[in-house]
């Protein structure tokens, strides 16, 4: 019985108890409980009279009943006459069923606990990449340690079962002071928020990302510059951009390269063009109280727009659901979204305005996009963004594929047809080109809404490669 309960637990033991007694055997309550009528009955008759067994006798069976806590009993019914041995075997059993019910209970609860804390752990990630510091720090309190301020992101690639196991490595090298999420995206991602203090402050050597991929060598691991809590979504776009050229590299790791992000370049130029294009949203009212509101539209956009299709398993929403705000989106911001240049100018408006309504000050400047791109900031950052497409180390035609790929809206498909090779072609040249670029291409969150702007800033300032 010990054995069984070791290796199969309860189940397994009530099967060989049935099997041995050759009759029904289970755990039955007073409330109760799905089993034979004789058990159910025979447990309300041992909770009311407070004993710990009962035999109760039908007419060509019996109830044989022992007490595991208050509320349960181990219950075997059997035809008469039943095997002598059978009260003794039951009792037997009893103690060891209670003690594997036990058991399993706690791994019920903590296997809820965990459930909770991981659930809990992604809300406050929703809360940082959505501008809602406030509540983030206060359930990040909660849960400990802190948030770090400022901090480097890491986004740590490994085998999907593995997670765990990176997790509690990374607690030990950083003292339990980093704060670690699973990504809700996808399976194979573990964010991590170190603090910048523990992090290399410069160079390659990175000594944590150097020993997350030194325990195996199928990891990964990107990582961001250092940057303030309210900056969360720019690290996110950073590490991962990180982790697409890491993937190429020998060491397994790498920093982001190249800056400064867009955001912060088109700060000063945007801010008033962004406010006033995201009005219809900020002010949107819902007509029924279950519809989204304002901010659940533009958090549902702004997961779109970085993450496509999985955008419903950040969000835990059904696909339907997605496409149903997608459209109200469209319809407030008079705006088509399967196409590149309005994605991109939506991404770019959604960045300047992280906290939403009221976030900004509404203040003079362009009216709108190209008038923004045409500021001289963005046209020098545009000409560093695009200088690797034709510099000493790019691939021949590295330039004509990304405008190519850009001008087909980001498909592979039609931009191989017009480039005149194969989908597997295209593919390939734009993985390298991701290594060129530091920035990931063809997974998302992608760069090409950048891309697109870089492209669009260049040709308002007259500049061509």
């Amino acid at each position: 019985m010990h054995r069984l309960a070791h290796s199969g637990g309860s189940a397994a033991l009530l099967q060989w108890l049935a099997a041995r007694l050759g009759g029904w055997t289970g755990v039955v309550d007073a409330e109760g409980t799905a089993g034979p009528e004789l058990a159910v009955r025979g447990a309300t008759e041992l909770q009311a009279r407070g004993v710990r067994s009962a035999v109760l006798h039908g007419e060509s069976s019996a109830a044989l009943l022992f007490a595991l806590d208050e509320n349960r009993a181990l219950a075997a019914v059997l035809d008469l006459p039943h095997h002598p041995g059978a009260s003794a075997l039951l009792a037997d059993a009893a103690a060891a069923l209670a003690l594997v019910l036990r058991a399993e209970e706690a791994e019920r609860r903590e296997e809820r606990a965990e459930l909770a804390e991981s659930r809990a752990r992604e809300a406050v990630l929703h809360l940082l990449m959505n501008g809602r510091l406030s509540t983030a720090h206060q359930i990040a309190e909660a849960l400990c340690p802190s948030l770090p301020e400022p901090m480097r992101m890491y986004v740590v690639e490994c085998r999907a079962g593995e997670r765990g196991e990176v997790a509690r490595v990374c607690e030990e090298l950083t003292g339990c002071r980093a704060w670690i999420v699973r990504c809700p995206v996808y399976v194979r991602h573990l964010l991590v928020l170190v603090p910048a203090n523990l992090a290399a402050a410069s160079g390659e050597h990175d000594p944590l990302a150097e020993a997350l991929v030194g325990a195996a060598r199928d990891r990964a691991v990107g990582v961001s510059g250092q940057l303030r809590l309210r900056e969360a979504p720019a690290a996110y776009t950073q590490a991962f951009h990180a982790l697409a050229v890491a993937r190429g590299r020998a060491a397994r790791y790498a920093r982001f390269g190249p800056g400064p992000e867009l955001e912060l370049v088109a700060h000063t130029a945007g801010t008033g063009w962004a406010e006033a294009l995201l009005t219809p949203l900020h002010t949107y009212e819902p007509r029924r109280p279950q519809d989204p509101g304002a901010q659940e539209l533009r958090a549902t956009a702004h997961a779109w727009l970085n993450f496509s299709s999985h955008a419903t398993r950040l969000l835990k929403i059904h696909r339907n659901t997605l496409a149903t705000r997608l459209r109200l989106v469209e319809s407030l911001l008079g705006t088509d979204l399967a196409r590149l240049p309005e994605q991109a100018a939506l991404s770019l408006a959604l960045r300047l305005t992280p906290g939403g309504s009221g976030a900004a000050a509404r203040a003079c400047g362009p009216a709108d996009l190209d008038g923004v791109l045409r500021h001289p900031d963005l046209a020098a950052w545009a000409r560093a963004h695009l200088a690797p497409l034709t510099g000493r180390d790019a691939p021949p035609g590295a330039r004509e594929t990304v405008r190519t790929w850009l001008r087909h809206d980001a498909h592979l498909v039609p931009a191989a047809a017009a480039l005149g090779i194969s989908v597997p072609g295209t593919r390939k040249r734009l993985t390298r080109i991701e290594t060129l670029l530091e920035r990931s291409l063809l997974q998302s969150p992608s760069a090409r809404h950048d891309l697109w702007l870089a492209h669009r800033a260049e040709e308002l300032a007259g500049f061509t490669a």
